[in-house]
């Protein structure tokens, strides 16, 4: 299970982030309609938005980091 998770959080960490660059760099009136945070005609970026993706993305990258070490306690 740990050989399908690790890379499938990198992978999810890396589109999150990639979502907040998004989120940053596109007006709220040019978001898809689908996306949270679409504002018809507006103008102005949704930062909260994107920082929101961006801890998502960190908080999937350390959570694969932890999944892939090893399972065993040495004493």
């Amino acid at each position: 299970m740990q050989k399908v998770l690790v890379p499938l959080l990198a992978i999810l960490g890396l589109l999150f982030i990639a979502l907040a660059v998004y989120y940053w760099l596109t007006p709220a009136g040019s978001l898809p309609s689908f996306m949270p945070g679409h504002l018809a005609g507006a103008t102005e970026h949704h930062f909260k938005h994107g920082l929101a993706a961006l801890l998502l993305g960190l908080g999937c990258w350390v959570l694969a980091w932890f999944s892939s070490g090893s399972s065993s306690l040495e004493a």
